[in-house]
Order: C-alpha cells, then sequence, then structure tokens
C-alpha cells in the first residue's frame, strides 16, 4: 500500500528527531550526496569535517552540555579552500531541524563577509536539504521557522558585529533548549564580542554549541588563545589544506615553493598555523616566547644601571604600572588599579627608588605631571619622558616608536621578562601603522581600544626604559650640588658617570 503524503512527513519527522544528537547522521542523511549539484561529492563530508561533527555528537550524547563550564567549544584554525562555510552550513541545519526552539547567532570578520560568503552558503545548503522550505524559510538576515507559533522562538540570525551594539550577543539566552553561535573568521572578531557571547552562555540545562571557524592570521586575540591560554576550555584543530580533498593541491604546493613551508605566508594559508608575527604586528610572538623563558644569572645584569619606569593609568580601568630593568633583566613591581593621587603615588615611587637604589626613573608625561612634580617637591630628579616628542632615531616617527624600538631590539638581543600574561599580550598587541616615508608608527591606544585591546602599560613600562641613556648613580654630590642624581642623557652636561653606554648591556 502506498504511503500518504501525511504518512510521509510524518515518517521524515521521525527520521530527523533521531538525529538530535547526530549532526554526522543528520548531514549524511539530508543532502543528496553524489546526485545533481552534489555529483562530485558522492563520499559526502571530508574526513575532518566528519570529525568535527562526529565530535559534536559525542559531547552531546556523554551529557557534558550542563551550563557554560560544560559548553560544547570548538575552534579550528585552518588554511585556505577546506570546506568551512559549508561545515558551518550543515551544523546550523543541523542544529536547527534537530531540537525545537532552537536559538543562534551567526556573525563573521566583517559584515561583506556575513552577507557575501557565509549567509549565502547556508542559503546554498538550505535550498538543497530534503525539507526544502516547507519546515524552515530563510532570508537575507535569517533562517526561522515557517510555524508562526514558533517563527520568534526558532530562529538563526546573521547580525554582524560591533562593539558599540553587542546586545544580540549578549541575549542569547534559552533556557532548557538549544542556543547555537557560529563565528565565521574569528581572527579578527573583537576580544568585546567573545567576552560578551561568553558572558551571556550561562543557562543550565541547555544544549549550548559555539563555534569558531577561521584562517589564523592574527597572533593576538581571542581567537588566537584559544589554541594558548585558553585551550582547556576549547576543543582546537588545526586543518592543513593540503591533507583535504576538495582543495587545489596544485596551487597550495607553488605556495609552498615560492615562500617555504616555515613562512608565515604558508603557516596561515596552507598550514592552517598561527604567523610567528601578524602582518603588521611590531614585536614577534616567538621574541616575547624567547624572552619569558630566558634565565639569567645575576651576574649577567646586576653590573648595569637599574632604570625604574613609571605608567600611569592612561583611561578607565587602565592599571597604573611601575617596573624595573636593569641590563637584559625586566621584572614589573607594582600593577596598582587607576590612581589619580599624585602625592601617594609618587611617595611609592621614592620608597621603590631607595628600596632598589634605581640609578634613573623615568616617568609617561602623559599623566604623570603631577607626580613629576610632588617628586621636585621631595629633591627627587626623576624624568619625563614625552611619547609624541622628536625621537634620536630618524627612522622613527616620534618618541614612542623609538622606545618600543628599542625594546624590540632588546628582547631579540636577549631580554629577559617575567612569564606574566598581560607584559606577553602587551608587547604583542601593537601594531604598525603604515607610512610612505618608511618612518616606524604604531596605532595609537584609542586604535587598540578599538580592536578590543586594552592599553599596554605593562608593555609601555618596559619601552620607557629605553628613553634616554642611563649611566650609574654616582652615590653623594655630583658636580652642580644636587645629591642622588641620576645619569641620564639630558644630564651629560653634569657628568658622564656610566663611560660607553650599551643601552642592551
Amino acid at each position: 500500500m502506498t504511503a500518504t503524503a501525511a504518512e510521509l512527513e510524518q515518517q521524515l519527522i521521525d527520521d530527523i528527531a533521531s538525529f538530535t544528537h547526530d549532526p554526522l547522521g543528520f548531514v549524511l542523511y539530508a543532502w543528496d550526496w553524489g546526485v545533481g549539484e552534489l555529483e562530485e561529492f558522492a563520499d559526502g563530508p571530508d574526513q575532518w569535517q566528519r570529525e568535527v561533527l562526529a565530535e559534536i555528537g559525542e559531547k552531546l550524547r556523554s551529557g557534558a552540555i550542563k551550563g557554560v563550564s560544560e559548553a560544547i567549544q570548538i575552534a579550528t584554525a585552518s588554511g585556505h579552500g577546506i570546506g568551512k562555510s559549508a561545515l558551518l552550513a550543515w551544523i546550523a541545519e543541523w542544529a536547527m531541524h534537530t531540537h525545537e526552539d532552537t536559538k543562534g547567532v551567526v556573525t563573521a570578520n566583517t559584515e561583506n563577509q556575513l552577507r557575501t560568503k557565509t549567509w549565502p552558503e547556508l542559503a546554498k545548503w538550505h535550498r538543497l536539504v530534503i525539507t526544502g522550505d516547507r519546515w524552515f524559510k530563510i532570508t537575507a538576515t535569517a533562517l526561522f521557522s515557517t510555524d508562526p507559533a514558533h517563527e520568534k522562538t526558532w530562529r538563526l540570525d546573521a547580525i554582524p558585529w560591533s562593539e558599540n551594539n553587542t546586545e544580540a550577543f549578549a541575549g542569547l539566552h534559552n533556557q532548557g533548549k538549544r542556543i547555537l553561535v557560529i563565528f565565521d573568521e574569528g581572527s579578527k572578531i573583537a576580544d568585546k564580542i567573545w567576552e560578551v557571547t561568553e558572558g551571556a552562555l550561562t543557562d543550565n540545562n541547555t544544549e549550548i554549541l559555539w563555534l569558531v571557524f577561521g584562517n589564523p592570521t592574527q597572533n593576538t586575540g581571542r581567537f588566537r588563545e584559544c589554541f594558548r591560554k585558553f585551550r582547556h576550555r576549547w576543543s582546537t584543530r588545526q586543518i592543513d589544506s593540503r591533507t583535504v580533498a576538495m582543495t587545489n593541491k596544485a596551487q597550495l604546493n607553488k605556495w609552498v615553493e615560492d615562500f617555504g613551508e616555515d613562512s608565515d605566508f604558508v603557516k596561515v594559508r596552507v598550514r592552517g598555523m598561527f604567523p610567528s608575527a601578524s602582518m603588521k604586528q611590531f614585536i614577534s610572538t616567538d621574541d616575547v616566547d624567547a624572552a619569558t623563558k630566558r634565565h639569567l644569572r645575576p651576574d649577567q645584569y646586576e653590573f648595569a644601571p637599574k632604570v625604574l619606569t613609571v605608567d600611569p593609568s592612561w583611561s578607565g580601568d587602565d592599571p597604573f604600572v611601575i617596573g624595573l630593568r636593569q641590563g637584559l633583566m625586566f621584572k614589573i613591581l607594582r600593577t596598582i588599579p587607576k590612581n589619580d593621587n599624585d602625592i601617594q603615588m609618587a611617595n611609592l615611587i621614592a620608597n621603590l627608588e631607595d628600596e632598589h637604589e634605581a640609578d634613573a626613573v623615568f616617568i609617561d608625561a602623559g599623566y604623570g605631571t603631577g607626580i613629576k612634580s610632588a617628586g621636585d617637591v621631595m629633591g627627587r630628579a626623576w624624568q619625563l619622558v614625552w611619547f609624541g616628542e622628536k625621537p634620536i632615531d630618524a627612522g622613527c616617527l616620534n618618541k614612542r616608536a623609538e622606545m618600543w624600538k628599542s625594546a624590540r631590539d632588546w628582547l631579540k638581543q636577549g631580554g629577559c621578562i617575567p612569564d606574566d600574561p598581560e607584559l606577553y599580550q602587551d608587547l604583542i598587541g601593537p601594531e604598525t601603522v603604515p607610512r610612505m616615508d618608511g618612518k616606524i608608527q604604531l596605532e595609537s591606544k584609542e586604535d587598540m581600544k578599538k580592536r578590543g585591546l586594552p592599553s599596554p602599560n605593562k608593555g609601555d613600562a618596559l619601552a620607557i626604559s629605553f628613553a634616554y641613556p642611563v649611566g650609574k648613580r654616582f652615590r653623594g654630590i655630583v658636580p652642580g650640588g644636587q645629591p642622588n642624581r641620576a645619569v641620564t642623557e639630558p644630564d651629560r652636561q653634569v657628568v658622564n658617570a656610566g663611560g660607553d653606554y650599551d643601552p642592551y648591556a
């Protein structure tokens, strides 16, 4: 007896429901692999895609879905052309088809990427899915249930991210049901969006899936940290394009031949690895990694002058940082929440200057003039450092660029820094600004904050130590009658107690 249309529809419903915790099974069932537009894909998903789908299913079936600490978080870094957009589309269709009132958000690095690549790929696979348009309707901005009673509660929205409009990512609550969040090209999605999303995924007894894909173009930011600082929270993969069946192996091999297996170009575009330094990154991650792993003996730095550095709070939640560099050794002495009490801070600096017998004290002039004035009253010879002043190095735009360049060179030549996550991020965070004259210019702190990065106060504390040459302080009365005066570049007319100066000694 021939089944009626209603019976066939019910059978389809039952079949789809059986894949609630089996996304791989759904993908193999829901499309006609090897037929029509999929004629060339008779084998279905590639091996790496199958592995991701299978992992999601295994985690769901194991019951690891209760609360944000057990959310399924998968980050995949890859080379070009591996079929990540197709996988995102399959996961989106599976999530919507197999759980009533699923809610989700899809975003990408740019609105153009989202509107012209990510979402059209979903539209393509939705057109080919076994249920067609009967169960869900897709528009330019959303995929939602065709049942009017569920149109608002069973939907997936394509939303461009904006640091000034995070409500869509903060409102991802769906207690007791399913939440899906997809980030495409996650390297360039601002940290603020990651933070807001993370804070929103707190519903208990809820299936929470947060999937992030992209080429690993940036060596800083939250996508990078999925593979490093937060790797205990994320299941991560790095996919080499050469291992994927559908990629153009001839072109990939040309890139390897032209640029080299270990070049950043090949690492990012072929091997799915993060670069040693991002395109505009000023200080490379490799140099900072090496500096954190060095261990110096006291005799390797104790002969050098001591420079106490002060980077006052810049704005908002920026900390007040005091550092100390002696030759190839640098450490952070104090990190204090924003403090505008100049007298209190001046007393602290004076105590640290005496305790460590510093040979010079350099203070960022941006917010340090009041501290310097308080120091003057105490008879201290502290030096203000104006980041915007003219540099000695003609290859740098200003004093800030010159100091950071010296810090970069110091790291390369054996500098040792503490294993401090904030200092680490501060040093690798700043990017360069291209200039026609070729001079080194670093992006402003305002621009860093627009990228979701904090003001690099600890990094500045290191950089300031290179503001001027410093010699060993003469403990007593130096020519000119000033006791305990630091010997810096502006003081050379007073005394050159340090002889020939090597800033990297």
